[in-house]
């Protein structure tokens, strides 16, 4: 006769409780008969990869760890849907909303955590949310989708990560923090500071050291929902959403009721106990020692041991965790481990290099290291993880410990010999908590040959894909020839196995002139495509089909649909356009008067020899366009894809060294290539002669005038990364000038991959591939000059005139107030 299996009832469908059933199933498979209550409508998902949802890089089907079949297959009753509402102790019960009531032998809680919304004036308005779960992505997604202004209050990981999303779906956003910088837990200052500077650059407000004060409403009729968030400083940021991400707490409320000892969280032993034996709690519900956990490592570390114990084990014990935290902010790679706060008898180790975005910190004391932070670069993170949790004397290779593991004893290794001197208990994957052992073991046991078998066995890098490169070493380490390495040509992006030339050849070759038509010949699997790969197949498709193919104005980054900069206070810059960087008196006069007629605060000359207007609000744009169209002013397209300034010197008309006229031949340029789409940003210059007061070889297309005629130079990039101009070819005359510039534009046009500058473009390339086509071939480049001032003939509509005077897209620009009335 078969034993009848002990009931075992898990209230938590997430991702602590079912790890322990995994771990359970994997231990004892069938000693439980094991019903699971989950208070969401759905399977067991990721909850670290709402973000990647939330931005549209990933579908909610791509973030579920566990379907409805698996649970079917191992016998585990599912219900959904149904959150548990009490505890019988003395019966051994349990009662959900619905009325259903279940017995257990043994039952385990894990419930989880619920967003902390801080208890100001306004909190309860229609529109402040959390960000804990899917329903919340659908309510920022279904906000997103209406436009408008979005105000994070908190600078931690899940407020940024909402931050970034909301402004990808088309927001402006506001990130109030409270604390001098952002995610001051996992960074210390100058790591956040650098974080900083990245969002901004990405259009995101930040405002750090902020204080809420209130959430302010409006509306009528039973329509009241939130307007505004006021700070304590009296400053009013205009808001259609609030997204409250300022923590979390246990959620206790379940165990507090049945009577379980509670204090910030449920009280638990080293087994994993609450003070009724036959209930156990694991995850961010629990509180261990005094403390309570929120980072996914401990989380998987309690769920091994309980599941141990459930299995009938008696030794496994939880003592705690050391935690690192390896996360991918925004698209930017972060790590800290341990106490980087310094103190007395630390020492400090640093490695910046601003200019490509790295920072690295290590705290020692008593040659031991006592905390991590890497920015940018979290390669070593591991391995600093490994010597911080062994206390390891690092005196011998305290020299060279900032460099990492590659530079041990003084001499560079190869990253696959770094990752293989790590020990098995090295993390690999955090979101998912599996190390080097779990990942090599399954290799050899299971006959792993590619990296989507490691993720469908192990989960390793199946989450953010941060450690995805640590895991193909560990294949290619493991299997030597064996491996099946990645395909060589990256995707264009999570919906497509396709990379962007062979995206781009298709739509040439089959005749694709919709986006409808692309994701559905390439087989997209995602129906409508992500915020990734919709302004890409944009920027194509108007490149391939000039004339046919219509813009598609919400595919389009915010500055570019507002045909403006947004500034960090949420108002904007105005840039006219100033040919060759002339202007006059008219035009002067006409700027003094916007200025004056909309107090805009703050007007500045630029780089690019033009006049950028500052703190202009939104819904002023329309308005300051009209009186800048009136006086003969058009757009700038200071904030576009495409050609932004071309500045000139002032040439042979003044100048005593000008060999040619700069400033007119700077005109024609600009006339010739204003309003073009192109994969990133452009920017051209006329020197008059070879002393290049224009700065003309370090633009992506540069003329430097000499006696002979001029000079002609590309793939310049005067940014972060500095790149000189490659000399392309003289030419004599300034219709040859015109003629080169054309043909290089198109083909850079035609060739280069979305969001990718000329100078990239031309070391991708090469200098040769670009003077074949367009000096050894002069039909080929009469043929692309030609398409360009064709695709010009399309282009060359200022979007000012079209949005003022015609109205166009109006709704973009008006109050809320407006539009609601």
């Amino acid at each position: 006769m078969t034993a009848q299996k002990e009931r075992l009832i898990v209230v938590g469908n997430g991702m602590a409780g079912i790890r322990t059933v995994e771990e359970l199933l994997a231990r004892a498979p069938d000693r439980y008969d094991i019903t699971v209550f989950g208070a969401e409508p759905h399977p067991n998902y990721n909850r670290i990869m709402l973000s990647p949802v939330l931005a549209g890089e990933k579908s909610f089907e791509q973030i579920i760890l566990n379907d409805r079949a698996w649970y079917e297959a191992n016998g585990i009753t599912l219900l959904t849907g149904e959150p548990v509402e009490a505890i019988d102790r003395a019966a051994r019960t349990v009662t959900s909303l619905s009325g259903r009531t279940l017995g257990y032998d043994r039952l385990l809680l894990a419930t989880g955590s619920m967003p902390f919304i801080i208890p100001v004036p306004g909190a309860t308005l229609p529109g402040v949310i959390g960000f804990r779960d899917l329903a919340d992505v659908e309510t920022m997604l279904e906000a997103a989708a209406k436009g408008g202004r979005a105000v994070v209050i908190g600078g931690g990981l899940l407020g940024l990560e909402a931050a970034n999303g909301l402004a990808l779906k088309g927001m402006d956003v506001t990130v109030v923090h409270l604390m001098p910088t952002l995610m001051e837990r996992q960074l210390d200052p100058s790591a956040g500071t650098l974080l900083q500077r990245e969002l901004e650059a990405r259009g995101i407000t930040v405002l750090t050291g902020a204080d809420t004060a209130e959430i302010i409403g409006g509306g009528i009729g039973g329509s009241e929902r939130v307007t505004a968030v006021r700070l304590k400083d009296g400053r009013e940021l205009p808001a259609d959403l609030v997204v409250m991400a300022v923590g979390i707490r246990p959620n206790i409320a379940l165990g507090k009721a049945a009577g379980l000892d509670c204090g910030r969280g449920i009280k638990v032993d080293d087994a994993m106990r609450t003070s009724d034996p036959a209930i156990h709690a694991v995850g961010e519900c629990v509180e261990h020692r005094g403390v309570t956990w929120g980072l996914v490592a401990p989380l998987f570390e309690m769920a091994k041991v309980l599941a141990e114990r459930l299995a009938g084990g008696t030794e496994a014990a939880y003592a705690g965790s050391v935690t690192s935290t390896k996360l991918k902010v925004t698209g930017v790679d972060v790590f800290s481990a341990g106490d980087f706060s310094g103190g007395e008898g630390t020492e400090d180790i640093v490695f910046r290099d601003a200019a490509r975005g790295v920072y690295k910190r290590l705290v020692l004391k008593d040659n031991r290291l006592l905390g991590a932070v890497l920015y940018g670069d979290t390669r070593d993170g591991p391995w600093y993880f490994s010597l911080l949790k062994d206390g390891a004397d690092v005196s011998a290779e305290r020299d060279t410990l900032i460099f990492g593991q590659g530079f041990g004893g003084g001499e560079a290794a190869s990253p696959a010999a770094a990752v293989a001197a790590l020990p098995d208990s090295a993390e690999i994957c955090g979101c998912n908590g599996v190390c080097k052992g779990t990942i090599t073991a399954a290799i050899r046991d299971k006959g792993l040959t590619s990296l989507d078998e490691v993720r469908a066995h192990t989960k390793a890098s199946a989450s953010c894909g941060s450690c995805t490169g640590m895991v193909e070493t560990l294949l290619a380490a493991t299997l030597g020839d064996g491996y099946a390495a990645a395909p060589a040509v990256k995707p264009m992006c999570k919906c497509t196995t396709h990379g962007h030339d062979a995206v781009r050849a298709a739509i040439v070759a089959h005749g694709l002139k919709t986006m409808s038509d692309v994701f559905q010949a390439l087989e997209w699997s995602t129906p409508d495509g992500c915020a990734s790969c919709r302004p890409a197949l944009n920027y194509y498709l108007l490149c391939a089909w000039p004339g046919e193919y219509r813009d598609d104005y919400q595919s389009r980054f915010i500055n570019e649909r507002a045909h403006a900069n947004i500034q960090k206070d949420g108002t904007y810059s105005v840039v006219p356009r100033m040919w060759g960087g002339l202007t006059s008196a008219s035009e002067l006069r006409a700027i003094a008067d916007v200025v004056e007629k909309f107090a805009i605060p703050t007007v500045k000359v630029t780089g690019g020899q033009r006049i950028d207007l500052f703190g202009v609000k939104k819904e002023d744009l329309p308005a300051v366009w009209a009186d800048l169209n009136a006086a003969g002013m058009v757009s700038g397209h200071a904030y576009a894809k495409g050609l932004r300034t071309v500045k000139t010197c002032v040439g042979s008309e003044w100048c005593r060294f000008g060999t040619q006229d700069s400033t007119g031949l700077g005109v024609k340029l600009e006339k010739m290539t204003w309003g073009t789409w192109t994969p990133h940003k452009v920017k051209l210059a006329v020197s008059g002669c070879p002393r290049n007061c224009a700065e003309a070889t370090i633009k992506d297309l540069g003329v430097v005038c000499v006696d002979s005629g001029y000079e002609l130079h590309v793939g310049g990039n005067g940014g972060m990364h500095v790149r000189a101009c490659d000399l392309l070819a003289k030419v004599a005359t300034e219709e040859e000038v015109l003629e080169y510039t054309g043909a290089f534009l198109q083909l850079y046009r035609e060739e280069a991959r979305y969001l990718e500058r000329t100078a990239p473009w031309v070391e991708r390339v090469g200098l040769d591939h670009i003077r074949r086509r367009l000096v050894g071939d002069a039909g080929g480049r009469r043929a692309l000059h030609a398409r360009f001032l064709f695709s010009q003939s399309f282009s060359q509509e200022d979007p000012w005139a079209e949005r003022a005077a015609r109205g166009v897209d109006r709704h973009e620009f008006a109050p809320l107030a407006e539009l609601v009335g």
